[in-house]
């Protein structure tokens, strides 16, 4: 089974109401969703099924988040190491850094790091 992410930036996450819905979410569809959440900038790093991606980023849209902006839409993980599927539910990040190191235990900093425009 092919596994299926994708990269979503936004000015900010700080409502927790929103959180919580995104959580829910992430359960609901049966994927695995990274957060960098409390200020500037938003991140977000969904993992799953196609339709579950799909479904996942469907539901950041229509929260309205400020600036939001798929900086890659849902696609097909690159390398076999990444085909592994992530616990489900969604983790948050406090800081862009700790994101970073995640992106990188996932072997996908180069990818994440194109996204950001940090490459």
């Amino acid at each position: 089974m092919a596994l299926f992410h994708a990269l979503i930036r936004t000015h900010h996450i700080t409502s927790r109401k929103k959180v919580a819905h995104l959580r829910k979410a992430a359960r609901e569809f049966d994927c695995y969703a990274l957060l960098r959440s409390g200020g500037c900038p938003g991140i977000m790093y969904c993992k799953g099924t196609e339709q579950a991606v799909k479904d996942w980023v469907g539901t950041v849209q229509r929260l309205r988040y400020k600036d939001f902006h798929l900086a890659y839409k849902p696609v097909p993980t690159e390398t076999p190491t990444n085909q592994k599927q992530e616990p489900t539910g969604l983790v948050e990040s406090e800081s862009v850094s700790d994101f970073a190191a995640a992106m990188e235990q996932r072997g996908i900093l180069s990818w994440w790091k194109k996204a950001m425009g940090f490459a």
